[in-house]
């Protein structure tokens, strides 16, 4: 797995880190003599590196050339330096220490013209790239960025309070970014390469990955990572963000409460999953909860979860495993409550089929601009999967399937929002028929360019669900909430 010279892909092997054999000293001396050619000849000609052609927002200015000429001598160096086995046999820090100490000697041999400052930095950039994600370290230790971007090799964006902006970080080149890239995806068990050019995965602390390599992108390589927060966000944190009201926070966990088929809906960095977390706080600790996800990245905290994920085609084009397979083997696992991290497609019949055959309390996430529009496309992704059904009898399923639909939005300065508790009340003719229980209603915005807006009551004075409610002897305390709703 780990190379010499000209592979920079040194695999993150669980708790265990891509030095030296504990037994060779380490110092100047170790180092001149084991790799005396490579550190002291220069190279024939340092010309700065070329700019592939598909990145040309990626520009350096000449302190930057020197620089990262100096890194790519340094850690040629150090690659024919260090003991790759046995660096993997060492502990993170105890690796990171080594390398830091074999990293100055080469820089006191070659003579290198640095600050402290530049130095510290070069230290850190090597070790990252020998131990961790190279130049996405920095932006992954930072909890407030929501989203990385990267379009190649010389260009990366982040969000950062719903704002997308660019950064400075950027690659060696491209070989770079796809090995970090088949770093990230090998620690899942799957794979990115010219022949599987598109993967979905994760990094150990969840955050969800997206991978498309060339000759698909045709810029270099590029990497999505959805970072998630390394702690979790409760409803309480939401109403203190303005996301929703307190009366409407307490509404959401009755509706958990009482095992309400729910459907989060919402657009593309909406928060639907973050929104997921929440909700799921409110499951009894005696339920046995069953979780479906392409990439498992919800953070449940019962102690009864039983986590699936869906697995692609191996190299073979065999081995690949659905959304739809795990929904219907876990309907053999004795499920109380089904979790499906997104509704992407005909699994969705399935999942309503469970809804429907004492799963209550089932949950899942749907991409939809309103709820009126995820019930269109519920309807839509049953037909996808080549079902015959008169389009009655599915409004029917779904209508007899979901009890409640939460709408998170982006609104257009970057804040989300829950802006529609929806309720599913049944059928009129050919039609499903929901009432709103609260909405978000925008009212204008500041002068810094902040929507401006607030969550109403619509005033229905016993929802639907008032009886499952009651079953569960949430119904005084619905009742309360929907009065200070109103009030509010």
């Amino acid at each position: 797995m780990f190379g010499k010279r000209g592979n920079e892909g040194f695999g993150k092997t669980g708790a265990q880190s891509p030095v030296m054999p504990p037994s060779m000293p380490v110092g100047p001396s170790t180092v001149m003599e084991r790799a005396a050619a490579p550190i002291l000849a220069e190279p024939a000609a340092a010309a700065p590196r070329p700019q592939p052609a598909a990145a040309p927002a990626r520009r350096r200015t000449p302190r930057a050339e020197d620089y990262y000429d100096t890194k790519s001598q340094v850690f040629s160096a150090l690659i024919d330096t260090i003991d790759l086995s046995q660096l993997a046999k060492l502990d993170t820090e105890s690796a990171r220490e080594e390398i830091r100490d074999i990293v100055n000697d080469i820089i006191t041999i070659k003579n290198f013209a640095m600050s402290i400052a530049e130095q510290e930095e070069l230290l850190d950039d090597i070790c990252n790239d020998v131990l961790g994600y190279g130049p996405l370290e920095p932006l992954l230790a930072r909890d407030d960025i929501a989203d990385i971007m990267v379009n190649g090799a010389g260009q990366t964006f982040i969000e950062v309070g719903g704002k997308v902006e660019e950064s400075d970080v950027r690659f060696r080149d491209n070989a770079q970014l796809l090995s970090i890239c088949q770093r990230i995806v090998s620690q899942v068990g799957r794979r990115v390469d010219e022949s599987s050019p598109i993967c979905d995965a994760r990094l150990p602390d969840g955050s969800r990955v997206n991978v498309i390599a060339p000759p698909l992108a045709i810029d270099g390589t590029a990497l999505t990572i959805r970072k998630f927060k390394k702690d979790k966000l409760t409803l309480e944190q939401l109403v203190r963000f303005g996301s929703i009201t307190p009366a409407g926070a307490t509404l959401l966990q009755i509706i958990g409460r009482v095992r309400c088929n729910i459907v989060i809906s919402g657009g593309t960095g909406s928060g639907k999953t973050t929104l997921l977390n929440c909700l799921t706080r409110y499951i009894d600790i005696d339920e046995r909860i069953i979780t479906c996800e392409d990439s498992a990245e919800l953070q449940l905290q019962q102690p009864h979860v039983v986590r699936l994920e869906t697995r692609p085609p191996n190299i073979e084009g065999e081995g690949q495993i659905t959304m739809r397979d795990l929904i219907k083997n876990c309907l053999r696992m004795r499920p109380e409550r089904i979790i499906v991290g997104e509704v992407r497609g005909p699994e969705v019949f399935d999942l309503l089929q469970a809804m429907n055959t004492g799963h209550d309390g089932s949950m899942g996430t749907i991409h939809a601009n309103t709820p009126r529009e995820c019930l269109s496309r519920m309807e839509s992704m049953i037909a996808m999967g080549g079902y015959t059904l008169p389009a009655k009898t599915v409004r029917e399923i779904i209508a007899g399937s979901v009890d409640v639909i939460i709408q998170a939005s982006r609104l257009r300065d970057g804040s989300r929002r829950i802006t529609h508790v929806t309720e599913v009340t049944g059928m009129e003719g050919d039609v499903i028929v929901t009432q709103d229980l609260m909405r978000y209603e925008i009212d204008g915005e500041d002068a810094n360019g902040r929507i401006i807006g607030r969550h109403v009551s619509t005033g229905i004075g016993r929802p639907h669900f008032w009886d499952r409610a009651r079953y569960f002897n949430e119904d005084k305390r619905l009742a309360a909430t929907l009065d200070a709703m109103e009030k509010n």
